[in-house]
């Protein structure tokens, strides 16, 4: 019997604190939230002073407890992340959800519109800093959802490949798949050995003419990769040729492409 009633004892001391510990979990949440609440009007001034641009004329942006829900347009997609950005630096926000869009083009364009005219820009991007040929960074478009993808010789050249993405009209989102090369001396010294083959080879050197440098010399840890545009198989064997003739290099895979002709993938 003594042991059945401190049983019962302690099963009611275990509720009481059971529901002792729920009321002040909920009085604790509800204390967060009312100070959220306070916060709410200072978050929203704040989130209408980082927001007063120009390019964010069309966003509107509420608050209710310390959450920011972001809405309306923008021309580009880069406006919608920057918009993003400036609201999670403010102090005392808990969270942002972003469903701004980004507004249709006037006339609209197509995917594979879109696709062309960001593959140029992307491939003349890099003209006068010295790795434009050393840059293989393919453009697909679906819906207005751009995917980068390929290699890039260090990290500037990928973020600047994804800033030409999110800044050109049209695109509703970008998603970043390029790798970018490692860090490599005897990479870089491959590199600059292939593209003296190549474009110095009395064949290929009309190439050098265009700044895209059509022909793009990807090296990871001693294994070439050629990517690009040439005028004939001729031209794509000898480059193939060329690269491999340089000392160092482990492999070349000769993924050059001859115009007019579907891709064959070697």
């Amino acid at each position: 019997m003594v042991a059945k009633l401190r049983l019962a004892s302690i099963s009611r001391w275990s509720a009481a604190l059971s529901l002792a510990a729920a009321l002040s979990f909920g009085w604790l949440a509800s204390a967060c939230a009312q100070v959220s609440g306070a916060n709410d009007s200072q978050i929203q001034a704040e989130v209408t002073k980082a927001l007063n641009k120009k390019q964010f004329s069309g966003v509107q942006a509420s608050v209710k407890d310390g959450v920011v829900d972001l809405t309306g347009s923008v021309k580009v997609f880069a406006n919608k992340e920057d918009a993003d950005k400036r609201i999670h630096r403010i102090k005392d926000v808990a969270a942002v959800r972003n469903d701004i869009e980004v507004a249709e083009t006037d006339p609209p364009i197509s995917d594979q519109e879109l696709q062309n005219k960001l593959a140029k820009k992307i491939a003349y991007d890099r003209v006068g800093y010295g790795t434009t040929a050393f840059n293989a960074i393919g453009v697909s478009v679906q819906n207005g959802v751009v995917t980068l993808s390929g290699t890039a010789y260090g990290p500037v050249d990928a973020s600047s490949a994804v800033a030409d993405a999110a800044y050109m009209p049209g695109v509703k989102d970008v998603v970043d798949e390029i790798s970018v090369d490692p860090v490599s001396p005897m990479d870089d010294r491959i590199r600059m050995q292939v593209y003296r083959a190549v474009y110095g080879f009395a064949m290929l050197n009309r190439y050098a003419i265009d700044p895209a440098k059509p022909i793009r010399i990807s090296v990871q840890n001693g294994h070439v990769t050629l990517f690009g545009v040439v005028d004939s198989q001729g031209d794509k064997n000898a480059a193939g040729i060329r690269a491999n003739g340089v000392p160092g290099v482990f492999s070349v895979q000769n993924d050059l492409q001859v115009a007019g002709q579907p891709s064959d993938n070697r």
